[in-house]
């Protein structure tokens, strides 16, 4: 029964990895697989010799002495166990997407081109290499990426050259998600587990995601592609931009830095902070909507007829990516099924035999995490590690799946939003800019050894 719940988890895992090749999203598959096997767990609880607590962190003794209504009640509260924290990692997202999508309704991120005036192609580079290496630690290194690809579709004109910044905006992204709790979605994943903590993240993280950002934006300085100046820049927009903007985006990206705050002085579920962070952003954006989009004067529109207002919170939550969020759940609560049955606790013990050295371990991660999804990578480390709080491997782990992702257009969120927004090829990726992420991702790890080293 065990190889059949194995077969199915590869099966669909394929079918998530394929996913362009068989034009069929991710979702599906993802979905599918989660119902198919706890179905099958249910139907053959009675025949299988271990399961897993994980309150406990361990195997259970004696379950195969258990009775038939003690199995499925092990398996029902088992279940709702995983439900429940997979929903907090799907709730934080929600807060941290509507967040965003509100910033977006008053044209927030527009803040940052009115920065932006040379039209020296080095000096564009090392811009926007910072700006997503930061923003991505804050509003999540999807969100830079779209952010700052639409920013830059409105500065270059020139196709070729925007491929080249786009590649480059991935790494840096990428690399700026893996340091910060809410940067990436497998980062925040071992935060909210309680693997990591958010002061020893940034503590263990922060210089060698830096360093993996630094040396592929310098190297590709050098490079023909970013020598000279921006000859023919799109045309400035003569939309105007709401007044409010700029307050909206300082508002919002202080509301989400406020959530790891809020975590460690009330000790509660991070997905907590983060509804009260919506919230407060939520009332800002309501009171602002109210001058900002009036039919043809300033004034509040108490007097006018309820149709002629559109409340920015509807409009946001009506563009949150849901076969995301939905792709998330279907991944999380099938890697949970493996989990329940020990088996990736019994497949950890056996790896660590084959491989000793965890560092060899955590680095073919990353390396995985660019050919397949890093969400149920990282969902099964978890499962398969037991090592406590900040221990030094889960920093590894949130490094080599955060910036792993880089080394081809398909093996991270923000490569493969990239890759639909500026019609990057995958080959094209793979010449280019691959070389670059890898030299990034070895000499990241390399920094992170020897500050392990030096922190312990």
């Amino acid at each position: 029964m065990e190889n059949i719940i194995i077969g199915i988890f590869i099966i669909g895992y394929l079918a998530i990895a394929l996913e362009h090749n068989l034009k069929l999203d991710k979702l599906i598959p993802a979905l599918a697989m989660m119902a198919i096997l706890w179905a099958i767990v249910s139907f053959g609880i009675d025949t299988f010799p271990t399961w897993f607590d994980s309150g406990a962190h361990q195997l259970i003794d004696g379950f195969s002495g258990f009775t038939s209504e003690e199995k499925q009640h092990l398996l029902e509260e088992t279940l709702l166990h995983h439900l429940g924290k997979t929903a907090e990692i799907l709730f934080f997202l929600l807060g941290a997407m509507t967040i965003v999508e509100i910033i977006d309704y008053f044209d927030g991120f527009s803040t940052f081109k009115n920065y932006i005036k040379t039209k020296r192609k080095k000096k564009l580079l090392w811009i926007f290499a910072c700006l997503a290496f930061i923003l991505s630690a804050i509003i999540d290194n999807l969100t830079a990426t779209i952010v700052l690809i639409t920013i830059l579709q409105k500065i270059i004109n020139d196709k070729n050259t925007r491929l080249w910044f786009a590649g480059l905006i991935i790494i840096a992204a990428n690399a700026g998600g893996a340091w910060s709790p809410i940067g990436d979605v497998t980062t925040t994943m071992l935060w909210i587990a309680n693997k990591v903590s958010a002061g020893a993240l940034v503590k263990y993280l922060v210089l060698p995601s830096l360093i993996c950002m630094v040396v592929p934006v310098f190297i590709a300085s050098f490079l023909k592609p970013f020598q000279g100046e921006i000859k023919n820049s799109v045309t400035e927009d003569t939309a105007t931009q709401s007044k409010y903007g700029s307050r909206m985006l300082y508002i919002g990206l202080g509301a989400i830095v406020f959530v790891p705050f809020f975590k460690t002085i009330t000790h509660l579920p991070p997905y907590v902070g983060m509804m009260l962070s919506l919230s407060i952003v939520c009332v800002f954006a309501e009171i602002y909507s109210r001058y900002a989009f009036t039919i043809g004067q300033v004034f509040e529109t108490e007097n006018k007829e309820s149709d002629s207002y559109h409340s920015p919170v509807h409009s946001s939550l009506s563009k949150i990516e849901m076969p995301s969020v939905l792709f998330f759940f279907g991944i999380l609560m099938a890697v949970a099924a493996l989990e329940s049955l020990g088996i990736l606790f019994i497949g950890a013990e056996s790896l660590k035999t084959i491989i000793p050295n965890t560092d060899i371990v955590v680095m073919l991660l990353g390396v995985g995490s660019a050919i397949v999804d890093n969400v149920p990578l990282v969902a099964a480390s978890i499962g398969m590690f037991q090592e406590p709080l900040d221990s030094p491997l889960w920093h590894f782990v949130a490094f080599s799946a955060g910036t792993g992702g880089s080394m081809l257009i398909i093996g991270s969120a923000a490569g493969v939003v990239a890759m639909g927004m500026e019609k990057i090829d995958f080959f094209w990726y793979f010449k280019n800019i691959a070389w670059l992420a890898a030299i990034g991702f070895i000499v990241g790890s390399i920094a992170f050894m020897g500050l392990r080293t030096l922190l312990n």
